[in-house]
């Protein structure tokens, strides 16, 4: 597999010769200094992208409430990327229940720090599947994940803002480890191509190596048909 890849001075910007975009996770366990997301950045093109997730401090610490504070100091952190900065991602603990109050607060902040910077958000209480949630969603044009495995019903489709597309794949029927047949990876590839929006697509199922393989698998059926 490490054949398929360019040449580069880290794993990194050898990865950056064949995918134009990451996720980074661990963002969401300890901030980063600044040295770090300016290697970064010199180590990719100009074109590519990182998706960044928000702290758990202020996802499962604080659940959302008055972190305005926190909101700031993870801008503040994560400005080195400059232009390169793609979606936030806001992952809500399972037990955090859709509260209009709470996230019409703490999404209004987002927007108001971040501006039109992509935002999306991977719920995983069911009533963040209801039309209200859906609404504020929308108003606050925020895309709502599609998970697989879903933690409730709907989690599987994307929602929201309907801008963006955020697929994040855990691995099923082992989240984490499992990887996706082709017939999946067919259809991933087809709905990705027959919806004119930006999409992105995690494979997170990392603990068994299967996520490289997958992207891989994916990316070449997309440029088969692109």
């Amino acid at each position: 597999m490490a054949d398929r890849f360019g040449e580069g001075d880290s794993a990194l910007a050898r990865y950056a010769t064949l995918f134009d975009s990451v996720e980074i996770n661990s963002t969401f366990h300890r901030p980063h200094q600044p040295k770090t997301f300016e290697r970064w950045t010199a180590s990719v093109p100009a074109d590519f992208r990182f998706a960044l997730k928000l702290p758990k401090t202020t996802t499962h610490g604080a659940r959302l409430v008055e972190c305005a504070d926190a909101v700031a100091a993870f801008a503040e952190q994560i400005a080195p990327l400059g232009d390169k900065i793609g979606p936030l991602l806001v992952q809500l603990p399972p037990s955090l229940a859709f509260d209009a109050s709470v996230a019409g607060a703490f999404f209004a902040g987002m927007r108001r720090r971040f501006g039109d910077r992509p935002i999306v958000c991977e719920p995983r209480h069911a009533s963040w599947f209801a039309s209200d949630a859906e609404q504020l969603l929308v108003d606050h044009r925020v895309a709502r994940v599609a998970a697989d495995p879903a933690p409730a019903s709907g989690a599987e489709r994307p929602g929201g803002w309907s801008g963006l597309r955020y697929i994040r794949l855990h691995g099923s029927p082992r989240i984490y480890r499992s990887s996706y047949d082709d017939a999946t990876l067919d259809r991933i590839a087809e709905e990705a191509m027959a919806e004119r929006v930006d999409r992105w697509i995690v494979f997170d199922n990392t603990a068994s190596n299967a996520a490289m393989i997958n992207a891989l698998d994916l990316r070449d059926r997309v440029l088969r048909v692109s």
